[in-house]
């Protein structure tokens, strides 16, 4: 890594933490017990440059590698302790990246520049109900008509179905919708399909969850949506294959998000035993106490290194012109899975630690704690991660 490099990702780093510290941690149990944070907070993040973080600069983004946003992914999680801030604040960086590549120019200057200036929310629908993650099954359908509105030359799509857990569900703008268009079933015909927030017959409900409290979450009901034809993505057909592209991002961004809150109840945990006595000794003076601390950093520094030894060859392999080779994917399944069982590790470790103050809301453990398995199981379940990586190595 050279001396730049070092350099930006310090200063990002740096950035990243004074914003979380500031703005987010303080405010987390307020937004937890609200069930959702201020939109103002998307237009603080825009003015840091963070929303635009590795989008093309002619829509408002700046172009970033992995190696370079990976610290700032990591910072947030660490000193802004919420999940649930990360996942709605940051839902647009798996509802755009289609939208970027896929959409027409007119879209793409329509859509992405608003969200990225912290105006709009975008958010990505795939998950159906009974449906997890078996993507080729979906039953959204979309059907294409000619007349009646909807486009320069009255072609739309209607679409029918319902998506659910979908993170921003409730707030988002814009809906980056995995749906079944024509006569086939299964990947060949699922086509990517941008809905606009605000389409009649669009209709959402909250859902409660166990953690990621204060990020709205929704099941979307499409009851007869019609939606003009130019916010197709891509070729009808195609959708399979940006769905599973799409998802590689998002998995190495949950490995950076699981290291960071796994290195946030260390920092509590650490904290505790050095403030924290009994016996007329600090807990850290015991060497119960100890080994968990340093089976929790063991693990951290495991991770760490798999995250930027996976983040540097993503960088060379986009500079090759060559991308999702099986090989990197199989390593980005395993390394999700390392850093949320990591972060599983951490958390449990660090509310024994903290004993009754651990089962207290208002710790970050405890907040770590009830959203271990959303990390776990979001961006593809462990176990979808492990019979992945095998088939992408060949096994």
């Amino acid at each position: 890594m050279n001396a730049e490099l070092q350099a930006d990702r310090a200063a990002l780093a740096d950035t990243v933490r004074r914003f979380a510290e500031n703005e987010i941690a303080p405010n987390v149990q307020a937004w937890d017990d609200a069930g959702e944070f201020p939109r103002a907070l998307y237009t603080r993040a825009a003015e840091l440059g963070l929303l635009g973080l590795s989008y093309p600069e002619e829509l408002g983004g700046t172009p970033a590698s992995y190696s370079l946003k990976l610290p700032a992914w990591v910072a947030l999680a660490r000193h802004g302790k919420s999940g649930g801030v990360l996942a709605s604040l940051f839902s647009h960086n798996i509802g755009l990246p289609p939208v970027v590549l896929h959409g027409s120019d007119a879209v793409r200057r329509e859509v992405v520049p608003p969200v990225l200036r912290g105006e709009k929310i975008a958010a990505l629908a795939i998950t159906e109900p009974g449906g997890g993650s078996d993507v080729a099954a979906l039953r959204t359908t979309a059907r294409r008509e000619s007349g009646g509105g909807g486009g320069s030359d009255g072609d739309h799509y209607v679409v029918n179905g319902e998506k659910t857990f979908i993170t921003s569900g409730m707030r988002a703008d814009w809906i980056t919708v995995a749906v079944c268009t024509g006569e086939g079933r299964g990947a060949g015909g699922i086509s990517m399909l941008l809905v606009p927030g605000d389409t009649p017959g669009l209709s959402r409900t909250r859902l409660a969850k166990m953690g990621w409290l204060c990020s709205d979450t929704a099941t979307l009901h499409f009851d007869n949506v019609r939606v003009p034809a130019r916010y197709l993505l891509g070729d009808e057909g195609a959708g399979f294959r940006m769905v599973m592209g799409n998802f590689n991002g998002e998995r190495i961004g949950l490995a950076a998000g699981a290291l960071g809150f796994a290195q946030a109840c260390l920092d509590e945990a650490l904290a505790w035993a050095r403030e924290r006595k009994t016996f007329g000794h600090a807990l850290i003076e015991h060497q119960a106490v100890r080994h968990k601390l340093v089976d929790m950093q063991m693990r951290i520094a495991s991770t760490e290194a798999w995250i930027e030894a996976v983040s540097t060859e993503g960088d060379a392999l986009e500079a090759a012109g060559r991308f999702n080779t099986p090989e990197w994917v199989a390593q980005i399944c395993m390394l999700k899975n390392h850093a949320t069982q990591t972060m599983q590790f951490c958390a449990d470790q660090a509310v024994q630690i903290l004993g009754g103050m651990g089962f207290m809301r208002g710790t970050v453990s405890e907040r770590i704690y009830r959203e271990v398995k959303v990390m776990m199981i979001g961006g593809g379940a462990e176990e979808i991660m492990k019979e992945l990586a095998a088939r992408q190595m060949g096994w």
